[in-house]
């Protein structure tokens, strides 16, 4: 007898399990009638049809075939295989190759004309179903309805289908939200609170920025979501499926395509708490806050926390009238681990003071120089030595690739089965690309311009003076160049010995001939001062980001 495998499949939870028992049945008395024996019977369940991934019935079934294990597979009708013109075709093309006839109960044994014209009415039915859908969801929304999705602050209503209600603790949340990013909070510290005072978040186990934040395009993220002023906007996104990979892809739709409905019985916010939060955010971003902004002191928005790295902010005068700092993680969140108080004047005058020494000593520039060479021609010799290594490997992969495109074009292998193979090679085969070119060159020859570092010393000089004066001013050129040559100052205090150390971290490429190259990435760590005002030394440091730490005292 004709040995036949069955397949049977049915697209969303919402159908019955009985549709596979129901499908088989009819197959197999199809069998009966035409003397094949079942030897195997296939299934997906609650499987799309759109799309060969994630159905490993299917691929089961197809594997099976290559070896030789029937003749015959029947179905009940083709488009229980696919309901795609290209996925129907490649089966049928597969099948045929092997030898093993494709039979539809309703449909007879599959010819070019049957597959073609159940893959084209099975791909146009699908796709008509996505815009009936689509229609369905706009006609909802516009009577003010849901268009799918729970936003955080509501609730379903179970009287009335596709209504909500607010959720009024939730809603008090929001509003809390909106507030203290009105007043200037920034969505990570109003995190760390709602955090701290034990509120349940949206998903997951913790408030993040992001839940915050979300994305201004899509609309998603607490801050954007309109529905708290009583507007419900939907259509901003459209789902696709992704041919190669089989995953649905969210792209975001033009403005004009968006539809909107007015919810006022769904309103948290008031209008102008929104409007103020939304001008907030349409403030530049990424803009680091000593440029946006004009800095009220000379190292405003680069004193940094030695404990967690959090920023350093003024928390007031004592009563002489001196400024102190502390840690903004530890006032914001209390997250801190060692949450130490400074006086700014102390640092600020640390700072000015050994900068101004290492400026007025060519010995240590050259100092500077020499390491700063020295680590480059370090770490070029162990990028080229790489580099062979490199090489190796990609010809090696690169051959592999052509090997496999061969065997695909001459029939040996079927793309399938060669596509979990090319998943793995073709990334690796671009991430060997970038780094071969991303080969450093030799470093040239680094010099001091003569002029940029007089400038600097008077102008730091000049800056001293107006500290000693208690007149500084940090809009002058003096601190202007200052907070050009910083990166950041990072400040701590051992509880054991009771001493505060200042890191300064700088770049001094300001100070260069043009034709030099620029020090590390990120800057570099210019040098340690350790027990503010006190003395001591630090140690020549080499890191494998070029960073470099030397002595300036």
């Amino acid at each position: 007898m004709t040995r036949a495998a069955i397949y049977a499949r049915f697209s969303t939870t919402l159908q019955s399990d009985r549709s596979i028992d129901d499908q088989v049945t009819l197959c197999k008395a199809f069998a009966i009638q035409n003397g094949y024996e079942i030897v195997e019977v296939y299934s997906d369940a609650a499987k799309s049809g759109a799309s060969m991934h994630n159905r490993d019935g299917v691929r089961s079934l197809m594997a099976d075939a290559m070896m030789g294990h029937f003749e015959v597979v029947i179905v009940e009708a083709l488009d229980r295989l696919s309901r795609d013109m290209e996925d129907l075709a490649g089966i049928s093309k597969r099948l045929k190759f092997a030898g093993i006839d494709l039979v539809g109960v309703h449909d007879g044994v599959a010819s070019t004309v049957t597959v073609g014209l159940r893959g084209l009415v099975g791909q146009l039915f699908r796709e008509d179903n996505v815009l009936k859908v689509r229609r369905g969801m706009s006609g909802r929304v516009k009577q003010g309805l849901s268009g799918g999705g729970q936003a955080y602050g509501y609730r379903p209503d179970p009287a009335n289908k596709g209504r909500q209600l607010i959720v009024e603790d939730e809603a008090n949340v929001v509003r809390r939200i909106f507030e203290e990013y009105a007043a200037g909070s920034s969505p990570r510290s109003i995190a760390h609170g709602l955090n701290r005072d034990g509120i349940t978040p949206p998903r997951g186990n913790n408030w993040n920025a992001s839940t915050l934040n979300g994305s201004a395009q899509r609309g998603n993220g607490i801050l954007h979501n309109s529905l708290y002023v009583g507007e419900r906007i939907w259509n901003r996104t459209t789902m696709v499926k992704d041919p190669d990979t089989g995953r649905r892809v969210s792209r975001s739709n033009p403005e004009s395509e968006w539809e909107r409905a007015q919810v006022p019985e769904l309103r948290i916010v008031s209008d102008e708490l929104w409007e103020i939060a939304q001008k907030q955010r349409r403030s530049p971003p990424g803009t680091p806050a000593n440029y946006h902004k004009r800095p009220k002191r000379l190292l405003s928005g680069l004193l940094k926390c030695g404990s967690c790295g959090s920023g350093l902010a003024a928390m007031g005068k004592d009563k002489s009238g001196r400024v102190r700092i502390r840690c903004s993680a530890s006032r914001e969140s209390d997250t801190c681990p060692n949450p130490r108080t400074f006086y700014l004047d102390r640092i600020e005058r640390s700072v000015v003071s050994v900068v101004q020494q290492f400026l007025r000593k060519p010995e240590r520039l050259a100092l500077f120089i020499k390491t700063y060479q020295e680590e480059q021609a370090r770490l070029v010799n162990e990028r080229r030595s790489q580099r062979g290594v490199y090489e190796r490997e990609l010809d090696r992969v690169v051959a592999k690739i052509d090997k496999i495109v061969m065997q695909i074009a001459d029939d040996i292998i079927d793309p399938e089965d060669a596509r979990a193979a090319m998943q793995k090679l073709r990334p690796r085969r671009k991430e060997l690309q970038e780094l071969l070119a991303d080969t450093p060159e030799l470093p040239p020859v680094i010099t001091v311009h003569p002029v940029a570092a007089q400038l600097f010393e008077e102008k730091v000089t000049d800056l001293q003076k107006e500290m000693e004066a208690g007149e500084i001013d940090p809009l002058s050129l003096g601190a202007q160049l200052l907070r050009e040559l910083l990166v950041k100052v990072v400040v701590y205090k051992d509880d054991k010995t009771g001493r505060v150390e200042v890191t300064i971290h700088g770049h001094l490429n300001m100070l260069l001939h043009q034709e030099s190259q620029k020090p590390g990435k990120g800057g570099v760590p210019a040098q340690k001062v350790a027990g503010v005002g006190s003395g001591g030394s630090g140690g020549g440091i080499r890191t494998p980001d070029t960073r470099i730490m030397i002595p300036l005292l």
